[in-house]
Formats: C-alpha cells, structure tokens, sequence
C-alpha cells in the first residue's frame, strides 16, 4: 500500500505544476488585459481632460500598470 501511494503522490506531481503554470499564465493575461484597457481609456481622454483629473500624459503607462497590478492582487 505505501508503494501504491507513492507512486500516486509522484503521478500528481506534474498535474500540481501544470496547473501552477496555467494559473500563472491566466494571472498575466488578465493582468495584459487591464493594463491595455487602461492605457487605451487614459490615451483617449485630451490633454485637458488628463489635467482635470491631475495627470499628464507621461503617467499612463505607470498608472495603468499600477492599476493591472491591484487588480490580479
């Protein structure tokens, strides 16, 4: 029996690490996904509009990133 379990443990093993992987994978697309819809919104909105809600244009790519990085957190 303890042979028949060990060999079961080490059968699952690269399932566990597949599945880590595909999480992982799932967890930086979505991550892609709101960072580019982000910085798609942000690019669209005018200089003016960017200075009303007091940012500039320089900050889209940080702020859209900080914004991907809350949202998979």
């Amino acid at each position: 029996m303890a042979a028949a379990t060990h060999q079961t443990a080490l059968k699952s093993a690269p399932a566990t690490g597949l599945a880590s992987l595909i999480e992982a994978a799932k967890t930086r697309f979505v991550r892609y996904r709101v960072y580019r819809q982000t910085v798609t919104e942000l690019s669209e909105l005018s200089n003016r509009e960017l200075a009303d809600l007091g940012l500039h244009r320089s900050m889209i790519r940080r702020l859209a990133m900080q914004a991907a990085e809350e949202h998979t957190a």
